[in-house]
C-alpha cells in the first residue's frame, strides 16, 4: 500500500478555525483514502473529521504532520498541504 507523509506549516492567519478546518476536512473526505493530521506532541486525528481537526487547536505557524495511505496518497498529501499553506483568512 502506498503511504505518504508531509510536514506543513499552517498559513491561515487565524489557524485552522471553523472555515479553513471545514475546507480541509471536506477535501480529506473527498480524497477517498485514510488521511490523518497531527500537531506536534498530539495524537493524530482523522483529517476528514472537522471536529477532530478543530480539537487539535492549530494556530498560524504551527507545524502539522499529514499522513495518507492508499492509491494516490502522495497526490492527496500534496493537495491537502496546499490547502494548509494558503491563508484562507486573507480572501
Amino acid at each position: 500500500m502506498t503511504q505518504a507523509t508531509r510536514t506543513v506549516r499552517i498559513g491561515s492567519a487565524h489557524g485552522l478555525h471553523a472555515r479553513p478546518a471545514k475546507l480541509f476536512a471536506q477535501a480529506a473526505k473527498e480524497a477517498g483514502i485514510p488521511v490523518t493530521i497531527a500537531k506536534a506532541g498530539a495524537a493524530p486525528v482523522n483529517a476528514a473529521s472537522i471536529l477532530g481537526v478543530i480539537s487539535l487547536g492549530i494556530d498560524q505557524g504551527d507545524e502539522v504532520a499529514l499522513e495518507a495511505s492508499g492509491e494516490g496518497a502522495q497526490d492527496v498529501v500534496d493537495a491537502l498541504a496546499e490547502l494548509l499553506l494558503t491563508d484562507h483568512d486573507a480572501e
